[in-house]
């Protein structure tokens, strides 16, 4: 079969691979779409340990099942399915208490396990569920990158936030403001360092953006709450540069939320969390139910497609370079 193969730190390549074969509990997806996540490209062009080659990747996808394992029953060859992006253990103490999205064995495609870079993959049958009949392929593989958003919803629902600021306008930070605007009666504010980013925030409903190269984004956040700052703030970037300023734009006893995984160590002043009382959370996937909730919200017409770009998986190389140079928000690969 045709995949986007990564053989090597540097490399990246169109090439023939051998065809997946399923254990007893998978099926063989033929793949209709797989977006591309800017974890796999900060994986490629910065060489991140954190995916090793040699590797197809590739996490958020959608297909066809074309053939399955000895012991799935719940699931017909030809069936339309969307996949989880990570596979739980199903036995760890995590599991067990419901947490399978923090399961201290997962596996996630395109890191443990081969990816959907490629005309077809083995899935474990548990981790599916039914592609929505009125979804195009380029939006039911985004379910999953959606999924993060709605996960963080429900993350801070104790808060009843009416105000969030979301930092960082990427494919991510978007998916994030979908998901309050849909799931919230909240105002969304975004920061980003991209005009074009910062017009599709527009476009999806932004209350306000800002470039903080103009603008002091904290100072302005809170000259919009009353002197207080958001609520809810949303860190999709997670770089040194942003992570104390969205600690900083949260309201006393808001929460902040960290998402994004630009950089590991940064210095913190302590004393803005613990004195105002605000709450930082790390977050990193979502679960089975809520990537069920994001197809709902896709299948009623939620529009995650307009500032996406689609190429061939043939394309996969200069897909890759393109979304590197910013050329273009958020690539979906088509096999």
């Amino acid at each position: 079969m045709q995949t986007l193969f990564y053989p090597d730190y540097g490399v990246l390549r169109y090439e023939e691979r051998p065809e997946p074969t399923p254990a007893p509990d998978e099926v063989i997806v033929q793949v209709a779409a797989c977006g591309l996540c800017g974890s796999e490209l900060e994986t490629f062009f910065g060489r991140s340990p954190r995916r090793t080659p040699p590797r197809i990747m590739g996490h958020e996808f959608c297909g066809t099942i074309v053939a399955r394992g000895a012991d799935v029953s719940d699931w017909a060859v030809g069936d339309r399915v969307v996949s989880h992006s990570l596979v739980p253990c199903a036995v760890c103490v995590r599991c067990r208490r419901g947490d399978t999205h923090l399961c201290a064995d997962r596996q996630i495609f395109g890191m443990h396990r081969e990816g959907a870079f490629a005309e077809r993959v083995a899935v474990p049958a548990r981790v599916l569920m039914p592609w929505p009949e009125n979804l195009p392929a380029e939006a039911a593989c985004l379910a999953e990158p959606l999924a993060n958003g709605v996960h963080m919803v429900h993350l801070t629902e104790r808060i009843a936030p009416k105000t969030v600021l979301i930092v960082g306008a990427g494919p991510i930070g978007l998916m994030t403001l979908l998901a309050f605007r849909a799931m919230t009666d909240a105002s969304v504010f975004v920061s980003d360092l991209s005009e074009e980013r910062l017009d599709v925030a527009r476009r999806l409903g932004a209350a306000h953006v800002f470039d903080p190269r103009h603008t002091d984004v904290v100072q302005a956040v809170r000259d919009l709450t009353d002197g207080e700052g958001a609520d809810v703030v949303i860190d999709a970037v997670g770089s040194r540069h942003t992570k104390g300023p969205a600690v900083a734009a949260t309201r006393p006893g808001g929460a902040c939320v960290w998402i994004g995984l630009h950089d590991d160590r940064i210095e913190l002043d302590t004393y803005a969390v613990t004195l105002p009382e605000r709450h930082v959370l790390g977050t990193y996937a979502a679960t089975q139910p809520e990537l069920a909730e994001a197809l709902a919200l896709m299948a009623s017409g939620l529009d995650v497609t307009s500032w996406t770009t689609v190429f061939p998986l043939s394309d996969g190389v200069e897909a890759f370079r393109q979304m590197h140079a910013a050329e273009g928000i958020k690539a979906v690969l088509v096999p």
